[in-house]
Protein backbone atom coordinates (compact mmCIF):
# COMPACT_ATOMS: atom_id res chain seq x y z
CA UNK A 1 0.00 0.00 0.00
CA UNK A 2 1.37 3.37 -1.02
CA UNK A 3 1.71 5.89 1.75
CA UNK A 4 2.28 8.85 -0.55
CA UNK A 5 0.38 11.82 0.74
CA UNK A 6 0.84 15.52 0.32
CA UNK A 7 0.01 18.61 2.32
CA UNK A 8 -1.44 20.23 -0.78
CA UNK A 9 -4.44 19.41 -2.94
CA UNK A 10 -3.70 18.28 -6.51
CA UNK A 11 -6.41 18.98 -9.06
CA UNK A 12 -7.01 15.98 -11.31
CA UNK A 13 -8.49 15.68 -14.80
CA UNK A 14 -11.70 13.64 -14.75
CA UNK A 15 -14.03 12.26 -17.37
CA UNK A 16 -17.66 11.39 -16.60
CA UNK A 17 -19.39 8.81 -18.80
CA UNK A 18 -23.05 7.96 -18.38
CA UNK A 19 -24.00 4.57 -19.81
CA UNK A 20 -27.72 4.57 -20.61
CA UNK A 21 -30.17 3.72 -23.36
CA UNK A 22 -32.67 6.29 -22.07
CA UNK A 23 -30.84 9.29 -20.59
CA UNK A 24 -29.83 12.46 -22.35
CA UNK A 25 -28.33 15.74 -21.15
CA UNK A 26 -31.69 16.97 -19.87
CA UNK A 27 -32.29 14.04 -17.49
CA UNK A 28 -28.81 12.70 -16.69
CA UNK A 29 -28.91 13.56 -12.99
CA UNK A 30 -26.19 11.05 -12.06
CA UNK A 31 -23.65 12.30 -14.59
CA UNK A 32 -24.44 15.89 -13.66
CA UNK A 33 -24.08 15.09 -9.95
CA UNK A 34 -20.64 13.52 -10.49
CA UNK A 35 -19.44 16.37 -12.70
CA UNK A 36 -20.65 18.94 -10.17
CA UNK A 37 -19.05 17.12 -7.22
CA UNK A 38 -15.73 16.76 -9.04
CA UNK A 39 -15.68 20.45 -9.93
CA UNK A 40 -16.68 21.50 -6.42
CA UNK A 41 -13.85 19.34 -5.03
CA UNK A 42 -11.38 21.30 -7.20
CA UNK A 43 -10.89 18.85 -10.06
CA UNK A 44 -11.36 19.56 -13.76
CA UNK A 45 -13.98 17.68 -15.77
CA UNK A 46 -12.34 17.54 -19.18
CA UNK A 47 -15.14 15.59 -20.85
CA UNK A 48 -18.64 14.40 -20.09
CA UNK A 49 -20.68 12.21 -22.38
CA UNK A 50 -23.57 9.77 -22.58
CA UNK A 51 -23.28 6.49 -24.45
CA UNK A 52 -25.73 3.67 -25.07
CA UNK A 53 -25.15 0.47 -23.14
CA UNK A 54 -22.99 -1.22 -25.76
CA UNK A 55 -19.79 -3.09 -24.83
CA UNK A 56 -17.84 -1.88 -27.85
CA UNK A 57 -18.85 1.77 -27.62
CA UNK A 58 -17.99 1.83 -23.91
CA UNK A 59 -14.59 0.25 -24.68
CA UNK A 60 -14.03 2.70 -27.52
CA UNK A 61 -14.48 5.72 -25.26
CA UNK A 62 -12.58 4.22 -22.33
CA UNK A 63 -9.65 3.10 -24.51
CA UNK A 64 -9.33 6.63 -25.88
CA UNK A 65 -9.22 8.11 -22.38
CA UNK A 66 -6.80 5.50 -21.07
CA UNK A 67 -4.45 6.20 -23.97
CA UNK A 68 -4.76 9.98 -23.72
CA UNK A 69 -2.25 12.18 -21.96
CA UNK A 70 -5.02 14.15 -20.27
CA UNK A 71 -7.53 11.88 -18.50
CA UNK A 72 -6.39 10.73 -15.06
CA UNK A 73 -9.73 9.47 -13.70
CA UNK A 74 -12.80 8.14 -15.48
CA UNK A 75 -16.07 7.80 -13.58
CA UNK A 76 -18.70 5.72 -15.34
CA UNK A 77 -22.29 5.65 -14.11
CA UNK A 78 -24.77 3.07 -15.32
CA UNK A 79 -24.77 -0.40 -16.80
CA UNK A 80 -23.62 -2.22 -13.65
CA UNK A 81 -26.85 -4.06 -12.82
CA UNK A 82 -28.25 -7.41 -13.95
CA UNK A 83 -30.57 -6.55 -16.81
CA UNK A 84 -29.83 -7.94 -20.23
CA UNK A 85 -28.44 -4.59 -21.41
CA UNK A 86 -26.16 -3.94 -18.40
CA UNK A 87 -22.67 -4.50 -19.79
CA UNK A 88 -20.33 -1.96 -18.19
CA UNK A 89 -18.28 -4.52 -16.19
CA UNK A 90 -17.88 -6.74 -19.26
CA UNK A 91 -16.75 -3.75 -21.31
CA UNK A 92 -14.33 -2.35 -18.75
CA UNK A 93 -12.66 -5.27 -16.95
CA UNK A 94 -10.58 -6.47 -19.93
CA UNK A 95 -8.95 -3.02 -20.10
CA UNK A 96 -7.74 -3.01 -16.48
CA UNK A 97 -4.09 -3.56 -15.62
CA UNK A 98 -5.17 -4.05 -12.00
CA UNK A 99 -8.59 -4.26 -10.41
CA UNK A 100 -9.26 -2.36 -7.18
CA UNK A 101 -11.14 -5.22 -5.52
CA UNK A 102 -11.78 -3.29 -2.32
CA UNK A 103 -13.81 -0.61 -4.11
CA UNK A 104 -16.74 -2.85 -5.07
CA UNK A 105 -16.67 -4.57 -1.70
CA UNK A 106 -16.71 -1.29 0.23
CA UNK A 107 -19.35 0.23 -2.03
CA UNK A 108 -21.68 -2.73 -1.45
CA UNK A 109 -21.05 -2.57 2.30
CA UNK A 110 -21.97 1.12 2.40
CA UNK A 111 -24.95 0.57 0.09
CA UNK A 112 -26.25 -2.17 2.37
CA UNK A 113 -26.81 0.52 5.01
CA UNK A 114 -29.05 2.36 2.52
CA UNK A 115 -30.80 -0.29 0.41
CA UNK A 116 -30.34 -3.54 2.30
CA UNK A 117 -29.77 -6.78 0.46
CA UNK A 118 -30.59 -5.20 -2.92
CA UNK A 119 -26.94 -4.16 -2.93
CA UNK A 120 -25.95 -7.69 -4.01
CA UNK A 121 -27.22 -6.78 -7.48
CA UNK A 122 -24.65 -4.02 -7.83
CA UNK A 123 -21.61 -4.88 -9.91
CA UNK A 124 -19.77 -1.65 -9.06
CA UNK A 125 -16.03 -1.96 -9.65
CA UNK A 126 -12.84 0.02 -10.12
CA UNK A 127 -9.41 -0.51 -11.60
CA UNK A 128 -6.26 1.04 -13.02
CA UNK A 129 -5.31 1.10 -16.69
CA UNK A 130 -2.22 2.91 -17.99
CA UNK A 131 -2.16 5.21 -14.97
CA UNK A 132 -5.86 6.04 -15.33
CA UNK A 133 -8.18 5.22 -12.44
CA UNK A 134 -11.60 3.98 -13.56
CA UNK A 135 -14.68 3.77 -11.34
CA UNK A 136 -17.86 2.02 -12.51
CA UNK A 137 -20.94 3.00 -10.51
CA UNK A 138 -24.63 2.17 -10.66
CA UNK A 139 -26.82 4.60 -12.58
CA UNK A 140 -28.85 5.93 -9.67
CA UNK A 141 -27.93 9.35 -8.36
CA UNK A 142 -28.19 8.02 -4.80
CA UNK A 143 -25.61 5.32 -5.56
CA UNK A 144 -23.33 7.92 -7.18
CA UNK A 145 -23.67 10.08 -4.07
CA UNK A 146 -22.70 7.15 -1.81
CA UNK A 147 -19.68 6.28 -3.95
CA UNK A 148 -18.45 9.86 -4.39
CA UNK A 149 -19.02 11.16 -0.87
CA UNK A 150 -17.97 8.06 1.04
CA UNK A 151 -15.13 6.65 -1.10
CA UNK A 152 -14.04 8.41 -4.28
CA UNK A 153 -13.66 12.00 -3.09
CA UNK A 154 -11.16 11.06 -0.37
CA UNK A 155 -9.22 8.70 -2.62
CA UNK A 156 -8.76 11.48 -5.20
CA UNK A 157 -7.29 13.82 -2.60
CA UNK A 158 -3.50 13.72 -2.20
CA UNK A 159 -3.92 14.84 1.41
CA UNK A 160 -5.90 11.71 2.38
CA UNK A 161 -3.87 9.63 4.84
CA UNK A 162 -2.55 7.01 5.13
CA UNK A 163 -2.94 6.57 1.36
CA UNK A 164 -4.81 7.65 -1.76
CA UNK A 165 -4.66 6.99 -5.50
CA UNK A 166 -3.14 10.30 -6.61
CA UNK A 167 0.45 9.02 -6.58
CA UNK A 168 -0.54 6.14 -8.90
CA UNK A 169 -2.05 8.32 -11.62
CA UNK A 170 -0.28 9.36 -14.78
CA UNK A 171 1.12 12.85 -14.82
CA UNK A 172 -0.73 15.16 -17.16
CA UNK A 173 1.40 16.35 -20.01
CA UNK A 174 1.37 20.11 -20.48
CA UNK A 175 3.41 19.93 -23.66
CA UNK A 176 2.19 18.90 -27.08
CA UNK A 177 3.81 15.90 -28.74
CA UNK A 178 6.44 16.91 -31.23
CA UNK A 179 6.24 15.56 -34.74
CA UNK A 180 9.33 13.64 -35.75
CA UNK A 181 9.84 13.55 -39.49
Amino acid sequence: MSKHTSDTFEALNLVVLTVSDTRDESNDTSGQFLADKATTAGHTVIERCIEKDDVYQIRHHLSRWIASADAQVVVITGGTGFTGRDSTPEAVKPLFDKEVEGFGELFRQLSYEEIGTSTVQSRALAGMANGTLVFCLPGSTSACRTAWERIIEEQLDARQKPCNFVAHLKAVSTEQCESRG
